[in-house]
């Protein structure tokens, strides 16, 4: 059965980070009190980010009273208003290594391009438009993690849209992404592919565990992989 829709992630698979999205992390929550390294941020990275809020508070403040919505609200706005000014205003702004060839390719073929992400839609929108990808025509669908009811792991994301694609079975689709949760979204969305890259927050060991069907380090062997 051949793929007819393909899930990128963003930061970390399609988009350079350079560990920009951990210091963002690390300034919002010093904002608050808050200290958290690269050793408990990067792990969670690909969650919905109040998602990761939550889970780096319960790790990090013994009083869980303290943790309320409102923290959670306040950090995640933090996070939101910084990522977006660097987003806006980063001198250099880049796609990674041959990920901009890959959609292109694939779409040129008659397959569907989704991009989702743990940030919310703001934060994407930005990124989008400072890389022009509407512009250069390389994708047919944008979900935020703020645009449905569960974020990653949960599948809600690549199901809207496999609705949008006019998509009823998930062997017809493949993910791709750079985090633990991006392969567990693709296996509980039921992805016949679920491409796991080293481009991003974990290694080649640490991706592993999580047995997505593939790991590769360069986008474009999903090219390969999939035709």
């Amino acid at each position: 059965m051949s793929i007819k829709l393909v899930v990128f992630d963003m930061a970390g698979t399609t988009v350079k980070d350079e560990s920009k999205v951990t210091d963002t992390f690390r300034a919002a929550l010093e904002k608050y009190g808050y200290h958290a390294g690269p050793e408990v941020i990067n792990p969670l990275m690909g969650y919905e980010k109040s998602v990761a809020i939550t889970k780096m508070l319960y790790l990090n403040e013994p009083d869980t009273t303290k943790i309320t919505a409102e923290l959670i609200g306040n950090i995640h706005k933090e996070f939101v208003s910084l990522m977006i000014a660097y987003y806006q205003n980063a001198e250099v702004l880049e796609a990674l290594p041959h990920a901009e060839e890959t959609m292109a390719a694939l779409r040129a073929a008659g397959i569907k391009i989704g991009i989702n992400t743990g940030f919310s839609k703001d934060i994407a929108e930005t990124i989008i438009n400072r890389l022009q990808w509407r512009q250069k025509g390389l994708f047919d669908y944008l979900i935020g993690s703020d645009e449905v009811t569960e974020g990653r792991p949960d599948p809600a994301m690549i199901n809207q849209m496999m609705q949008l694609a006019g998509i009823t079975d998930a062997q017809e689709v493949a993910k791709v992404g750079d985090t633990e949760v991006d392969i567990r979204e693709g296996q509980n969305a039921g992805c016949k592919y679920i491409i796991a890259v080293t481009t991003g927050a974990f290694t080649r060991e640490q991706l592993l565990p999580y047995h997505p069907t593939h790991i590769v380090d360069d986008i474009a062997d999903v090219t390969v992989i999939i035709n």
